[in-house]
């Protein structure tokens, strides 16, 4: 029997997104968040675009703890991943693991932000109403907007930044525009080079499939594209599969037709066509790889053997670690334990390392 755990299991590993498709099969958080919002005023984007009120939604854990000079010392930035939201990294299996007394990142210890970024969650995004007319958005625009929130927050300086899949990318880009802003960097599940091969190919792919749906109408739609979102789901279902975790979860063909049925019924339930095509190519102009050398902060990089989207056997990640000056990049082996793409997440994994790495970034009195 195809059980809800192993739909939420199986999710993890085939998800695109962080959280994005596990999280509707999970149980709603019970940790104890607080909700924020900052409005940034004419922000203006990298493509030249304004936009007269940027919303940024952020959630909170923990409390800020401000060192003998007032400036804090405990704040941890958690980025989610393409299509996700600040949800996403309450996911049980990353939040159980690592907020818990004694944890990693311990609530009780350290001050835990989780925003929405632009075009997703309830941060502004073309479905408020601008549809195909919202700004161009870029993970640049991410960066900037996410330190001049932190600025709101008077939040001046980060203990880490932790973040998976596109809040990897994120990662590098803040080590390389603002050096000294963190102690350490943990990008999790990316690469720092230009999207570009098989990885752009179906980004493109997902994209095209939405615009060329006759129901998208140059995205003035009156109801969601159907067509172009069934197509683009099954695309990035295919990007964040794990063949050894799908072939666990659903050993028969009906287990398999019954999670894609389930899968798809999910995700273009909760999806907007053209809130999709913006963050697929938010990473279209993405390309850290000519600064590596201009990161500060100590870097724990890690993926996974079995990630699709970031496939090991492309050499790019042990030639890259080289250039970065302080960085350490593991390569997690398959195993029972991995997900995937979605093994950013399953936090009993990589925990120890992790762990590791935060005792030997700390701050020296």
């Amino acid at each position: 029997m195809f059980h809800l755990k192993n739909a939420a299991i199986l999710a993890i590993g085939m998800g695109f997104a962080t959280g994005a498709s596990a999280q509707s099969v999970t149980l709603g958080s019970h940790w104890p968040t607080k909700d924020g919002i900052v409005t940034l005023r004419d922000f203006r984007f990298g493509s030249g675009e304004t936009l007269p009120e940027l919303r940024l939604r952020y959630l909170t854990l923990g409390t800020p703890h401000r060192n003998a000079t007032g400036h804090v010392d405990n704040a941890i930035l958690l980025l989610h991943g393409t299509g996700g939201n600040a949800q996403s990294l309450l996911n049980p299996i990353f939040s159980d693991v690592l907020f818990v007394p004694g944890g990693v990142l311990d609530i009780q210890k350290y001050f835990l932000i989780l925003p929405d970024e632009i075009g997703h969650g309830q941060s502004s995004k073309p479905s408020d109403g601008m549809h195909m007319h919202f700004p161009a958005y870029d993970y640049d625009d991410m960066v900037r907007a996410d330190r001049m929130m932190l600025d709101e927050m008077h939040v001046d300086h980060l203990r880490l930044i932790f973040g998976t899949s596109m809040g990897c990318m994120q990662g590098f880009v803040w080590g390389e525009t603002y050096p000294d802003f963190m102690d350490a960097l943990a990008p999790f599940a990316c690469l720092p080079v230009e999207i570009a091969g098989r990885n752009r190919m179906m980004r493109y792919m997902a994209i095209q499939d939405l615009k060329l749906d006759p129901a998208w109408q140059n995205g003035e739609y009156k109801t969601e594209p159907q067509d172009g979102l069934r197509g683009a789901n099954e695309m990035l279902l295919v990007m964040g599969s794990a063949p050894l975790v799908a072939q666990k979860q659903a050993p028969t063909r009906k287990d398999a037709e019954k999670f894609v049925d389930g899968y798809l019924m999910r995700t273009m339930a909760s999806m907007d066509a053209n809130d999709m095509i913006y963050y697929l190519n938010a990473s279209r102009n993405y390309n850290p790889e000519s600064k590596l050398e201009s990161i500060k902060a100590p870097v724990l990089w890690i993926n996974s053997a079995d990630d699709y989207i970031n496939p090991p056997e492309l050499g790019i990640a042990e030639k890259m670690v080289k250039r970065i000056a302080h960085g350490k990049f593991i390569l997690l082996p398959i195993s029972d334990q991995t997900r995937g793409h979605g093994t950013h997440t399953a936090a009993v994994v990589w925990k120890d390392y992790l762990a590791e790495f935060m005792k030997a970034t700390e701050p020296k009195p």
